[in-house]
């Protein structure tokens, strides 16, 4: 007796130190077990407390009424499976007639604290089907990936959902975004980790880094072509535009538009060419984006229009030539000038980190998800790297960016510098690798004159 009280004494401690040092293991030890203990069994009881069942049907009621039998009780959603993950569970419903999904969803906090899990969310799969995903910690704490993540052509992950699944960035269904944060809010290390992802497929980089190529040109090896500079930036969009042209005139001779031909081999954009001849797709990448709207003089007003137009017609017209933006700045609004409105309606993927005002907040959320304005002003500075993220279809979450060190992407970048394509309309703007470094003489500061 004496040792099974030792060793039930030993396996608490052993699960209060995972629960504390390591949550994940806990779950994966002990909590998956507890936790399905608990959803099965306050199951029926829980669903009518939270108001998510419905009376039985009337021929029920006549059969139990002529067998003199007792009231059939109200009848919850239908278990249809409950499987556990890495990081909670997922409980699949099947709705009774009357019930609607959105019932659930409005019950998620309460589910929530019924079950004893640490957050709870719902998504409609289809026609009377609800799932329920559960996470038994919080996965946006200590950000662990997994370690075989999904990765296709032009979809790569970038970061971890409030749900415990990987968010995705993929640029064939939504090609463009726009991404917002203050400063040390976590977004050059999205974009950072965003690049490091991108490095392994055959895609060409193209940056924009006015802050004289600090945070894109330490990963110059992966990329095909950068600019430091508004003037050289400019030019690099009229150059990006006239590829973009040369391209399009490809898909035109190319697509084979005739009676026998099958509607699947016409070809409307770089997808639907054949291998040997399809162009690398190119993705944008601007670092601050305000630094191409603000100007001083009237030269720099003229530039600055010429930027914004080319931007916009990137977005409005890039997609189909293989063309994607990513679009980073602390500030994105209709104070940065004409145009600006446009060009955010084209970028349909909006991430924010935190922000310093309300207004910043708005910008990336008030025409798309008014709910996420919210959300987006109450993440904490003790969070780098915790954001919000929605698109067009007004669906929003929680995301952090696993952080990734600027080593680390260099590294990525080097390791597939040979995967950098060589696009000739962009060859003037390739970036020189730098010889090995040559120490820079720093002027020692002038003594005050002595009296």
């Amino acid at each position: 007796m004496r040792w099974l009280i030792a060793a039930v004494v030993l396996v608490a401690v052993i699960a209060g130190l995972l629960r504390w040092r390591r949550p994940a293991w806990y779950w994966l030890s002990f909590g998956v077990t507890f936790a399905t203990g608990r959803v099965l069994g306050r199951y029926r009881a829980v669903m009518d407390a939270c108001g998510l069942t419905v009376p039985p049907p009337r021929w029920r009621l006549a059969i139990a009424r002529m067998a003199n039998r007792p009231v059939p009780e109200p009848r919850a959603p239908r278990i249809l499976r409950l499987r556990p993950t890495r990081t909670g569970l997922v409980l699949r419903l099947g709705l009774r007639p009357g019930q609607d999904a959105f019932d659930v969803a409005a019950s998620c906090d309460r589910l929530r604290h019924s079950f004893g899990m640490f957050g709870v969310t719902s998504r409609e799969i289809r026609s009377g089907v609800v799932e329920l995903r559960m996470t038994g910690y919080d996965v946006l704490r200590r950000v662990q990936m997994p370690a075989r993540a999904e990765r296709s052509t032009m979809r790569v992950p970038v970061a971890l959902r409030e749900d415990g699944d990987v968010h995705y960035r993929d640029y064939r269904t939504t090609p463009h975004a726009l991404t917002i944060g203050a400063t040390k809010s976590g977004k050059s290390v999205y974009q950072r980790n965003l690049v490091a992802e991108l490095a392994a497929q055959e895609v060409a980089l193209v940056g924009i880094d006015c802050k004289q190529g600090v945070e894109l040109f330490p990963l110059a090896r992966r990329f095909s072509a950068l600019a430091d500079n508004p003037d050289t930036a400019a030019d690099l969009l009229d150059a990006l535009i006239s590829h973009m042209e040369d391209v399009y005139q490809l898909i035109r001779a190319e697509q084979r538009i005739t009676a026998d031909t099958p509607d699947v081999d016409i070809a409307a954009d770089i997808w639907d060419l054949p291998d040997h001849l399809r162009p690398a797709p190119i993705v944008l990448l601007v670092d601050e984006v305000a630094e191409l709207a603000l100007f001083a003089t009237k030269d720099e007003e003229k530039r600055r229009d010429r930027i914004i137009t080319a931007l916009a017609r990137l977005a409005q017209l890039g997609r189909a030539a293989g063309i994607y933006l990513e679009i980073c700045g602390q500030r994105f609004g209709s104070e940065l000038g004409k145009g600006i409105t446009m060009l955010r309606a084209q970028l349909s993927v909006r991430t924010a980190h935190r922000v310093n005002d309300e207004t910043s907040a708005n910008m990336a959320f008030g025409d798309i998800a008014p709910d996420a304005v919210l959300a987006t002003v109450q993440i904490p500075v003790s969070a780098p790297g915790l954001a919000i993220t929605g698109d067009a279809s007004g669906g929003w979450s929680r995301i952090r960016t696993p952080h990734t060190s600027l080593r680390a992407a260099v590294d990525a970048c080097n390791k597939h510098a040979h995967l950098t394509p060589e696009l000739p309309a962009l060859d003037a703007f390739r970036p020189v690798l730098a010889s090995p470094a040559v120490p820079v003489a720093i002027p020692a500061p002038v003594a005050p004159a002595t009296p």
